[in-house]
């Protein structure tokens, strides 16, 4: 008889977190031979025995209780130990486990983000990182890669509070300095590239835009990478760093003053790459105008503590926008045979959507010809 395990998928509110509780939701788990054809996915082979049976297999028995975690890109659980896994502080009888997808990441990839986050982790940098097990951070069982992490609670960071912002900005200065001490080897930069033409071929090449928004999208996308490039040029020699890279509210936790670990911690290092500072501080903004500029005053105050701001950098907030809008398109192209994708996001490749991407393009070729943010 298999082993009895409860299974409950997490719906985060606003956020893709790897490693972040939200409401816990019953998960009706359908057979394979349940689901058409066209939805059979290498996922489909990960179910709760085998996320069991992967702990077990670096000596970690679960407890038969498991919640799925918010995440499009990985699969994630939240694990009950029978005995509790790490040493000291990081012992914890409750562990989060990360499916990788396959063929993302190599594991040289997956391997440099750990030991990245080890780093930050030495500097005393509230990171959230792979434990170490037997040896290794990277395990494999079954055809799928995995991690194991402790489990952090905490909740979305306050920002609207200025104190909030600069002791963010304080340890992501930290984070920046010890960036900053070498390159990454393996892992890929975030550039016009990567983002930007990269995004652009895949979608050619696999005819996501219907007949009737093509050339429009493509005129668009065309003009609005010409606009960024120029951008980069005046901004001139550009420090690239290892960065956190997807640095948004959502992957903060933050625990409440008078609570032990109080202040921000950072999770899901997963879009770990190299490139400007500025990366890992505009998503942090929103609002009008003025509202961002006190948001990023406070942002730069906090990390000019520790460690000077390129300021040069914030003309390249707005092709940066710009960048993570036409690699979404691409990242939904990418992932449309994992049957999770049509199902959360039906509305993509419709002329509607096209549409809409046309005018936040056309939206945006504007906004980066306008005057910079400045602090």
């Amino acid at each position: 008889m298999g082993r009895r395990h409860i299974l409950f998928i997490n719906k985060a509110v606003g956020g893709n977190n790897d490693n972040q509780g939200m409401i816990d939701e019953p998960l009706t788990d359908l057979p394979p031979t349940a689901m058409p054809p066209q939805a059979l996915h290498a996922y489909e082979k990960l179910t709760p025995d085998v996320v069991l049976d992967a702990l077990a297999s670096v000596g970690l028995l679960g407890d038969g209780r498991l919640m799925a975690l918010s995440s499009y890109e990985n699969r994630v659980y939240q694990v009950h130990l029978e005995t509790p896994a790490g040493v000291g502080a990081t012992a914890s009888d409750i562990v989060v486990v990360k499916f990788y997808r396959p063929g993302r990441w190599s594991d040289l990839q997956i391997v440099e983000e750990h030991r990245f986050a080890a780093e930050l982790m030495a500097a005393e940098i509230p990171v959230v990182g792979a434990l170490v097990i037997n040896g290794r951070t990277l395990h494999h069982f079954n055809g799928f890669s995995f991690s194991v992490s402790p489990r952090r609670g905490g909740r979305r960071p306050e920002l609207e509070d200025f104190s909030v912002l600069e002791w963010i900005g304080r340890f992501l200065a930290r984070i920046h300095t010890v960036g900053g001490a070498q390159p990454f080897q393996h892992r890929p930069a975030l550039d016009l590239q990567t983002f930007g033409h990269a995004s652009r071929e895949l979608l050619l090449a696999g005819n996501y835009l219907p007949l009737d928004m093509a050339s429009r999208w493509l005129k668009a996308f065309e003009k609005a990478m010409d606009v960024a490039q120029a951008v980069f040029e005046s901004v001139g020699d550009i420090r690239t760093l290892r960065l956190h890279g997807d640095c948004h509210p959502g992957n903060i936790l933050w625990t409440p003053e008078g609570v032990e670990g109080a202040g921000p911690h950072f999770v899901d290092l997963d879009d770990a790459r190299s490139g400007p500072a500025v990366q890992d501080l505009w998503m942090l903004l929103s609002g009008e105008r003025a509202q961002c500029l006190q948001q990023l005053g406070a942002l730069v105050d906090g990390y000019e503590e520790f460690r000077e701001f390129p300021r040069s950098e914030l003309a390249l907030i707005e092709p940066l926008r710009t960048l993570r809008l036409v690699h979404y398109s691409a990242w939904l192209a990418q992932r449309w045979h994992d049957p999770i994708f049509p199902i959360n996001f039906p509305w993509f490749g419709s002329s509607d959507y096209w549409k809409g991407q046309v005018d936040m393009l056309e939206e945006q070729t504007e906004a980066m010809q306008e005057a910079p943010l400045v602090a």
